[in-house]
């Protein structure tokens, strides 16, 4: 008996991994660079976090429990889209911006279009881009303490080069930007975690950073400078973005073929936001942009079944 095939229905391969653990590595994993955030930016970083998470996890008890909906903040997905929003804010952006991003997030993309597993855009992504339209002063405004000069990124884009910080600042994270994408090596400790824990793989990563490299040194400088190179990539959202939110599984390829095309028009669209765009950042609308390209990348990169897909006779 044991020889026998057994015949069951699909899925046919399974994962120890669940939902709630993929979300506990992720916040786990989120953790080095908000600490980091926290301690650089003080008080006022901790009073955003807090309102940003618990917005969105009480938008999505609220929303599930008028409609009689099962409630699933159990699961950790709405901790950890108010956990990105978070660090996605200016540490000087008003309190209300959070709570107004958390519902945003929770309730237009994430929960209209079915919850998790449906929403076709990253929530926290979306959110961000609402409010930087919505509210760009309050979004671009980054000044903190007696801070208040420009990002590097506004450097590099006005002046081609970096005059207020060097690359160890940039590598550090003692640079204005967001409360959590001003550290590269907190942001890159989080993601070996992720790596190492097996829920993200670097082929998206690495596509968007490779060819965003490529384009940067093709048509960011007059020359192949790689300090300049080094500048960009460690400034602003693309780290943070690149390793945390294009690896999204729901809104991004199945295939390792689709995400290679995933990661190559992200890390294209960046290029070019922030060498020819009006604006010097560009990371929340190219991974957006190519989440709405997912369905078309996975029609022509998932493998056809074989005895499928060959010419038809007669």
């Amino acid at each position: 008996m044991e020889h026998q095939y057994h015949i069951s229905s699909s899925p046919h391969i399974r994962d120890t991994l669940t939902t709630n653990k993929i979300m506990q590595y992720v916040i786990l994993a989120l953790l080095p660079t908000t600490l980091f955030g926290v301690v650089y930016f003080g008080l006022d970083a901790v009073i955003l976090l807090v309102l940003t998470i618990g917005s969105t996890v009480f938008f999505e008890y609220f929303y599930e429990k008028i409609l009689h909906l099962p409630i699933t903040i159990k699961d950790g997905s709405a901790f950890l889209t108010g956990l990105l929003l978070a660090i996605n804010l200016p540490v000087s952006a008003p309190w209300w911006i959070g709570i107004l991003g958390g519902a945003f997030a929770i309730v237009v993309v994430k929960m209209l279009f079915g919850g998790l597993g449906q929403n076709f855009m990253n929530p926290a992504l979306g959110a961000r881009c609402f409010l930087v339209i919505s509210f760009t002063s309050y979004m671009t405004d980054f000044s903190y303490d007696a801070f208040s000069g420009a990002t590097p990124l506004a450097e590099l884009k006005t002046d081609g080069i970096l005059s207020s910080f060097d690359l160890m600042d940039l590598f550090v994270g003692t640079i204005p930007g967001t409360i959590g994408e001003t550290s590269v090596i907190a942001i890159l400790l989080g993601a070996a975690f992720l790596v190492y824990k097996k829920v993200i793989r670097l082929t998206i990563p690495v596509s968007i950073l490779v060819s965003f490299s490529a384009f940067i040194l093709l048509f960011g400088s007059s020359s192949l400078d790689i300090h300049y190179l080094l500048c960009q990539l460690c400034s602003g959202g693309i780290m943070l973005g690149a390793w945390f939110m294009a690896t999204d599984y729901v809104t991004s390829p199945i295939s390792d073929q689709g995400r290679i095309i995933f990661g190559i028009i992200i890390g294209l669209l960046i290029g070019i936001f922030r060498i020819f765009g009006a604006s010097s950042e560009g990371v929340s609308y190219a991974i957006i942009f190519a989440n709405l390209l997912v369905p078309l990348i996975d029609k022509i990169s998932i493998p056809k079944p074989f005895g499928k897909g060959g010419p038809k006779n007669g």
